[in-house]
């Protein structure tokens, strides 16, 4: 019944209004106030499901979902998650799942060969390097940051941890903000470096250079670096090679590299050269459930010096010690991470890597990468709208001019909640050096050139009204 309940879903998804029309509150109305007492028929509760919930959902796998990022389902990482959760695996350690554990370890070399990592990124590499599938990106951030700021500590004197300093760019992702709170970082110390329009808003290495030399000046202690490949709002490539060096000559910051949604595309060798200099890097992480058809939760981090985070989170109870772990011969990925139990999200980037291959993956993305060349050349053609940025990979930052040929950023407000409340397209905006834009990002799985041509057509209605004074 459920199997079929989702094949119908998908078959008549373009059916449904992209974004719910639904109001705040709506089903707290529309259900009991207290759980059933007794045993509901499931045909009931199905009946619910499709009368209440699927009116109130904004559907991410929609065709014409072109909203924040991509968060790309498939068959093979549907049925993933489905055979995990049948067989109810914990796997907080080798001896509670020698399976699930040993697949991560395999997996997450082969994504990063395909990515053509440095082997000191990889378990089968010379080097004590290794991956780990998280949740999200903001808990891959955290962990990097308890191990970087740990090691750091433990030669400035744990009193000091009030003189650490972190550092990325005004277009870094807030869970980098987030994470340097948690771990204690003083909010003072978190320095977001400006970016302009004239390098893309990628982050700048000589400013960078020029931030942490006025931190050390007066004695505060740089200790982390957040590089971004493919920023949220404009897909801005930090430039790795330069910045890792800066970080070198300052004390030998930790670099992370957020390649949450940029990370995908370097299976395909014509985008790797976004993350040259990942070599001076000491941790990268991309959301396979971002742009990689695995469905939502599945963070890759990859780091060389798995020893820093389990030093910081290891713990060894009397209740989880075992032969295997006492052996020093197996990866405990309890310690790899902040919570201790873990699902089984290996298996379903196992069943997309075998059922898709790695030829068919680059194709996937390299189609979602033609279909927003084919938008951005249509924005370019209506000399109504400019292309704001440069775009990379599958995201389309754009912008309607006004009378006087400017930017108006009210008036593009004004575009964007007209395009979203037809219920044929949804997109988000973003605002980067004070410029309001509209973010047009290809990646749903089911989406075609006839959706990103209806787009554009939606697009172009609500301009033609505005213009009008409709």
């Amino acid at each position: 019944m459920f199997v079929d309940f989702i094949a119908d879903y998908y078959t008549n998804i373009e059916q449904y209004p992209v974004t719910s029309q639904l109001k705040p509150g709506y089903l707290r109305d529309l259900l009991p106030p207290s759980a059933p007492f007794e045993a509901e028929p499931i045909e009931e509760i199905m009946r619910d499901i499709q009368n209440h919930i699927i009116p109130g959902i904004t559907h991410w796998q929609h065709p014409s979902h072109f909203a924040y990022f991509p968060c790309s389902a498939s068959t093979a990482g549907i049925l993933g998650e489905f055979l995990a959760a049948g067989l109810g695996v914990v796997g907080f350690n080798w001896a509670a799942a020698p399976a699930a554990t040993e697949l991560e370890t395999v997996v997450m070399d082969w994504f990063g060969e395909m990515l053509n990592l440095p082997r000191t990124f990889l378990f089968s590499g010379e080097a004590a390097g290794g991956g780990v599938i998280m949740g999200t990106t903001c808990e891959a951030i955290t962990v990097v940051l308890v191990a970087a700021r740990d090691q750091k500590l433990d030669k400035i004197g744990r009193g000091e941890i009030g003189k650490l300093v972190v550092y990325c760019s005004d277009q870094t992702h807030c869970a980098f903000e987030k994470a340097a709170k948690v771990v204690g970082i003083q909010p003072g110390n978190i320095r977001a470096v400006e970016t302009n329009k004239t390098t893309s808003f990628a982050l700048s290495p000589d400013s960078l250079k020029s931030a942490i030399r006025a931190d050390v000046a007066v004695g505060l202690v740089p200790l982390f670096l957040c590089a971004t490949i493919g920023t949220t709002s404009t897909t801005a490539v930090d430039p790795l090679e330069p910045l890792c060096r800066v970080a070198k000559e300052h004390g030998g910051m930790w670099v992370h590299v957020d390649a949450a949604y940029g990370g995908s595309a370097c299976i395909c060798p014509e985008f790797r050269h976004v993350i040259d200099g990942v070599e001076g890097a000491n941790s990268f992480s991309l959301n396979a459930h971002k742009w990689f058809l695995t469905t939502l939760d599945c963070c890759c981090l990859w780091t060389k010096d798995p020893n820093a985070i389990k030093k910081s989170l290891s713990t060894n109870p009397e209740y989880l010690k075992n032969r295997a772990s006492e052996s020093g011969h197996v990866v405990d990925y309890k310690d790899w991470q902040l919570t201790l139990s873990r699902r089984f999200r290996s298996l379903k980037l196992w069943l997309v890597l075998r059922s898709h291959g790695v030829g068919n993956l680059r194709e996937f993305l390299r189609g979602h990468v033609a279909m927003a060349e084919a938008f951005e050349r249509l924005v370019e053609g209506d000399e109504r709208f400019e292309v704001v940025v440069p775009r990379r990979f599958s995201l389309v930052c754009f912008r309607m001019n006004d009378d006087d040929g400017g930017g108006n950023n009210l008036m593009n407000k004004k575009l964007l909640e007209r395009i979203n409340g037809s219920g044929r397209v949804l997109m988000t905006h973003a605002v980067a050096g004070g410029i309001y834009m509209l973010r047009f990002a290809v990646g749903a799985t089911l989406t075609e050139p006839k959706h990103v041509m209806e787009a554009w057509k939606v697009v172009q209605q609500q301009a033609d009204a505005i213009m009008q004074g409709v």
